[in-house]
């Protein structure tokens, strides 16, 4: 039985005054669990504050909307406190605290995208609470969180039960939440809208590419990322990582068409994506878009840190190294076709603009 790869959107799993958060289930998106992947969306209303948390997983954060405030404690480290914009991608390794605040009138939406491979449950995040209705520390006895603490069990008992909140909260608009330091983000954090263009293609389309050089964490993290911005009517070059790498993609503005091919020559999915679909690319299988006239962005996560991608049409394609006489002998031409063939697409690479 083949697996469903149709693009989803995510479902709320809790929400409170606050905000909501959302995640795609493996149930609705199979590639999910088979990839060891898990996808989520934090949205946090002026005010809202997401409680401090530990997560099962590895992620990349990533800033769809708005501005706010992220605060994260590396094992055995001190905290940093980030500001945070649109555009911007955030490295969390596996076992780091976070949490998230917002202070505007703008809704704050943060993408996570990350590494399930160690997780509580397959294709999941799970997250531990460090406070609220379902903190860690409401399991255990007043007598050990007590001496835990060093506290008497009165004032542990207000301490553990007085945040009646579950994951997400609103403060009242003049409390003070600490001030982020400029030299935190270092290391930690870029804004993809505003880094060097790895790829600029003239009514193409741009890219710009998260790995070890540009942000040295996702190492740690096992992840890379990119940013995708294709202009519209214009075509992605089909292609694929050819290092065994998923590639999970969340459409952030616009719309397109897409085709997956899997590694027996058939066509699996053709459809329509837009924004705020989900869909994973397996291993090996070679995808391809047209975006919609008013173009279409999306940014994607792929399993490894510095990923390689063997594109199949354009000048930095495979058909461009092959000699003449092999490419003859394998789609069985003559000469002139194999020259037709080889004249086309010389100075277009990835991204090609509408046709004339």
């Amino acid at each position: 039985m083949e697996l469903d790869l149709s693009p989803k959107l995510a479902k709320k799993v809790y929400g409170s005054n606050g905000g909501s958060y959302y995640a795609w289930s493996p149930s609705e998106l199979p590639m999910l669990r088979e990839g060891n992947i898990g996808a989520a969306k934090l949205a946090l209303e002026k005010n809202g504050f997401a409680l401090p948390r530990y997560s099962d997983s590895a992620k990349v954060a990533y800033v769809l909307q708005g501005t706010g405030i992220a605060g994260i404690v590396l094992p055995e480290s001190e905290e940093k406190v980030l500001a945070i914009k649109k555009g911007d991608a955030i490295a969390l390794p596996f076992g780091v605290v976070t949490w998230w605040y917002n202070k505007e009138d703008t809704e704050l939406v943060v993408l996570f995208m990350g590494d399930t491979s160690k997780a509580h449950k397959s294709g999941e995040f799970t997250d531990f609470f460090l406070t609220g209705a379902n903190g860690i520390f409401t399991g255990f006895t007043s007598e050990f969180v007590s001496r835990a603490w060093d506290l008497d069990e009165n004032t542990v008992k207000a301490l553990v039960e007085k945040q009646s909140g579950n994951g997400i909260v609103q403060l009242h608009g003049n409390f003070k939440m600490p001030e982020p330091k400029k030299e935190h983000r270092e290391g930690m954090a870029l804004n993809c809208e505003e880094a060097p263009l790895d790829v600029d293609i003239k009514k193409g389309g741009r890219v710009v590419v998260l790995n070890t050089n540009n942000l040295p964490l996702v190492g740690e993290v096992g992840l890379g990322a990119d940013l995708v911005r294709l202009d519209g009517s214009a075509m992605c070059s089909p292609g694929f990582s050819c290092d065994s790498a998923l590639q999970v993609t969340y459409i952030i503005r616009g719309s397109g068409r897409l085709q997956v091919v899997g590694v027996d020559g058939h066509r699996v999915l053709e459809t329509t994506v837009k924004a705020g679909n989900l869909l994973i690319v397996p291993r090996f299988f070679v995808v391809s878009k047209i975006a919609a006239p008013d173009g279409m962005e999306w940014f994607s996560i792929i399993t490894t840190p510095n990923p390689i991608f063997t594109h199949l049409a354009g000048r930095t394609s495979v058909w461009k190294a092959l000699s003449p006489q092999v490419l003859q002998a394998a789609f069985d031409v003559d000469a002139n076709t194999e020259n037709l063939f080889r004249s086309k697409r010389n100075s277009d690479a990835i991204f090609f603009p509408p046709p004339n």
